[in-house]
């Protein structure tokens, strides 16, 4: 097919041209589906957000997923893309420096110096005298170190996104410019229809990669893609002196206190970047006009002169000079700052390639990935924070400008463990989130709902106390714990995914995606995985068989458009009905010792073994509501769950509360439960991703090697890789020593003998057992219990050593304990 003629069917059609689109053209060719593949942009390429961009790319960055896709990135940029396509990028091998004034500046970059350890990133902390070697202009009054990262730089944003265009073309993608796409909507066998100014394409798979207008494009569909146009301010100076004899250029200045942002040469003049953490900016709340082309707004100094005026102070040699070029572009920020790349909510073959408010550093990777998603079934990389179904309905366009602002505004600021945004907040409160918030609470979001962190004891502020380091609230926690292990504790767990699956043919459906067994009877309860066709882990759930046709499902919040997805797009001719509960649902966890002490105040069941045993459902009265009571336990203590309608929560919280002052009581929150799951060696959210297979995450016993359910091939290809010791890794349990100063926050190197053989993904300090608790991915050999490890933890090695099982309670005797027989005479 010639570029001239226009096709009417494809298997992708990608509405965008910038760096996003053309990016996964490029690795949508390299994936085999170039000839397949049509790329449309309704002016120029490049002409949205992507031309204006200032195209710095750096591997300081404290997400261990996301260093894997910026190393990619930069290797793209300086060797393989102009190499492969003949096409010049302008790479400018620069290096750069993140710079830190405060000592939580530098813990920050102690822990990304850790993550870059893991990567085998060419990183060092280095103090001033060694800044001013390489950058003797800048003004270093303050600083007490910096980050450097000699093979960062930045790229011309046209000649890397036209190259990747090139290498597309090369492997067959028609690429049509001034084809603006005017409709995308689907058929009713389930295709896409984007119709465009040059005539309509129905195709398999339809990609969003629209920049600032990715959300009004959504709304063609009926879809709901929350970003907002934030616009963001760089300028060019006049040449300056200083730089007209130097033989190389000079390190890219990353100033987060000060500047808020960047200051680098470009060419013989200066640049200077702002992200103002105050009074910012936003358009287009409700449309992106379409003849927006090469557009820029005019220069705010107003808005911009506190932090410009710092950057002069910082850099005086530009103190002097006038500005040529004033660079003021709108550019897509999601509500929390992260790329929305993967499906879209709700529908299927419709994949969402925007939001990206760091597009030349980040889009590369990112592309690559959702290429591999697109047509192999996952990526390689975990995508959780980057997969568009993170938000629900809540994310509405009001709230979605909050958040944008918020997002802006913390651009440059401190990346604190467990930051939290309050901004828009609260979304979905609990029905106890008034009671809890009096006792203490102290908040999170996850997925619009609220949950208790931990609860303020009197003396201690009622709000997020930030550092990499321990505080006050690692005794708050420790406290919590221990009285869970010792007494009994409630938690609000309401916002866990809920969601029902019933009707004739609810088991059939079910028992080919789950790889466990199926729960058999009425009232008993399984934890199994879904997978998808690469044997990829898609989420954990616990499945309770309420009735012969009636399952109830729980998962982790941020999970639930994932589920309601996973089954709607992979049920055949099932009779089956799938309904969301989490809106409507309230749950409760009672744990600890004296757990069973206190419910059977609040109820006339059969508490004992024999009338309720381990790992089953009934239902039961509390309080005058029917509630359903799970029993189960995620701390690993004798427990409950119980499951409600709203309108009991209130009721059966008070009634468990006031039968439990008695004996100690107390809530406890989502640090004190993670502390708890990882002394029991529970997997979570950060070891159960779209990276991994069952027999790589370690989980083997959760499912059967004889069941045919989707991705049970792969499954056991894994298996017999394992037993065969090719497989890449394996997810390890192990101890660190502590310093009592911090104690890890995931991506640190674990190393034997000086190699380093993979990374933590959870990190937690085990206040029973005394150490540090983390789970790591690693190599399987290096999988032995005893084997003697070092992990380096905010640039410190500290020993550890792998585990052969929970630290806590290994036999899980304390859940199964039965009621006592009391002997009257």
């Amino acid at each position: 097919m010639s570029q001239k003629q226009f096709p009417t069917r494809a298997k992708v059609v990608i509405v965008g041209g910038g760096v996003m689109g053309c990016g996964l053209a490029y690795h949508l060719g390299h994936e085999g589906w170039g000839e397949e593949t049509v790329l449309l942009e309704k002016a120029e390429l490049t002409s949205g957000s992507t031309w204006h961009a200032a195209g710095q790319i750096t591997h300081s960055t404290s997400s261990y997923g996301l260093g894997r896709m910026v190393d990619y990135n930069i290797g793209l940029y300086s060797k393989t893309l102009e190499e492969e396509t003949g096409q010049a990028v302008t790479w400018h091998g620069c290096g750069s420096f993140r710079l830190a004034y405060t000592e939580d500046e530098m813990d920050w970059l102690r822990h990304t110096l850790s993550v870059g350890r893991t990567l085998g990133f060419n990183i060092e902390l280095v103090g001033p005298e060694f800044i001013a070697e390489k950058h003797p202009f800048y003004n270093l009054e303050g600083v007490l170190g910096a980050l450097y990262t000699p093979d960062d730089g930045h790229v011309d944003p046209s000649n890397v996104t036209m190259a990747m265009a090139a290498g597309a073309r090369q492997k067959g993608v028609k690429i049509f410019r001034h084809c603006r796409a005017t409709n995308i909507t689907q058929n009713d066998a389930g295709e896409w229809v984007v119709e465009t100014e040059k005539g309509t394409i129905i195709c398999e798979h339809v990609v969003n990669a629209g920049g600032t207008y990715a959300r009004q494009m959504g709304e063609w569909s009926g879809l709901q893609l929350p970003m907002t146009s934030m616009t963001h301010h760089y300028f060019v100076t006049e040449d300056v002196p200083e730089f007209q004899n130097l033989k190389e250029e000079l390190p890219v200045i990353r100033d987060d206190k000060l500047v808020s942002g960047y200051i680098r040469m470009e060419q013989k003049k200066g640049l200077i970047g702002i992200y103002e953490k105050d009074n910012v900016n936003s358009v287009w709340h409700d449309e992106c006009p379409w003849d927006y082309e090469n557009w820029l707004f005019e220069a705010d100094y107003d808005r911009i002169m506190p932090w410009l005026e710092n950057s002069l102070e910082r850099m005086p040699i530009f103190s002097e000079l006038g500005i040529t070029r004033e660079v003021h572009g709108a550019i897509s920020h999601p509500p929390d700052g992260n790329p929305m790349v993967g499906p879209a909510p709700g529908v299927k073959n419709y994949w969402c390639c925007c939001g990206t408010q760091i597009g030349i550093g980040w889009g590369p990777g990112l592309t690559r990935e959702l290429a591999k998603w697109m047509v192999r079934g996952s990526a390689d990389i975990s995508m959780r924070d980057y997969d568009p179904r993170r938000f629900g309905s809540y994310a509405n366009k009001e709230w979605q400008v909050v958040k944008a602002h918020e997002d802006y505004k913390l651009r440059h600021e401190i990346p604190f463990p467990h930051f939290n945004r309050l901004d828009g907040r609260p979304i979905k409160p609990s029905p106890l989130y008034e009671i809890l918030k009096e006792k203490g609470a102290v908040y999170e979001e996850v997925y619009g709902f609220e949950r208790a962190r931990w609860f303020a004891p009197e003396g201690v502020e009622q709000c997020d106390h930030y550092s990499f380091r321990r505080n006050v609230v690692h005794d708050v926690v420790g406290a919590e714990v221990k009285a869970v292990r010792e007494k009994v504790g409630i938690m609000d767990v309401t916002a866990f995914t809920k969601v029902e699956v019933s009707g004739p043919d609810a088991y059939a459906l079910l028992d080919r995606l789950t790889a466990n067994k199926m729960p058999q009877k009425t009232g008993s309860i399984t934890l199994t995985h879904m997978l998808n066709r690469r044997g990829r882990i898609e989420l954990e759930t616990t499945m309770v068989r309420m009735a012969d046709d009636k399952f109830y499902l729980v998962c982790a919040a941020f999970f639930e458009q994932r589920l309601l997805d996973h089954l709607n797009h992979n049920r055949a001719a099932e009779d089956v009905t799938i309904k969301a509960l989490s809106a409507e649902w309230s749950a409760l966890s009672l744990n600890g010792p004296q757990s069973r002490e206190v419910l059977e105040q609040c109820t006339d069941a059969d508490l004992t073994n024999a009338g309720f045993r381990w790992l089953s459902a009934q239902e039961i009265t509390v309080a005058g509501h029917k509630i359903w009571a799970f029993r189960m336990s995620y701390a690993g203590e004798l427990g409950w769950e119980f499951h409600m309608p709203d309108a009991a929560c209130v009721d059966v919280y008070n009634a468990l509360w006031a039968a439990g002052e008695a004996h100690g009581i107390v809530n406890y929150g989502s640090f004190a439960m993670n502390s708890m799951r990882m002394e029991k060696a529970f997997p979570g959210a950060g070891e159960l991703t779209n990276e991994v297979t069952l027999p790589e995450a370690n989980v083997s016993r959760f499912f059967k090697l004889d069941k045919e359910y989707l991705g049970a091939d792969k499954t056991r290809e894994s298996a017999d890789e394992m037993e065969a010791g090719t497989s890449p890794w394996i997810c390890a349990y192990l101890e660190i020593e502590p310093d009592g100063i911090e104690d890890g926050h995931g991506g640190e190197p674990v190393m034997v003998n000086g190699k380093v053989m993979g990374a933590t993904a959870s990190v937690a300090y085990g206040y029973t057992y005394g150490k540090i608790l983390a789970f790591a991915y690693i190599k399987p050999e290096a999988n032995v219990p005893g084997q003697e490890i070092e992990v380096i933890v905010a640039g410190e090695t500290r020993k550890g050593k792998i585990l052969d099982g929970a630290v806590y309670d290994p036999m899980s005797k304390l859940p199964r304990t039965d009621a006592q027989v009391v002997e009257t005479a």
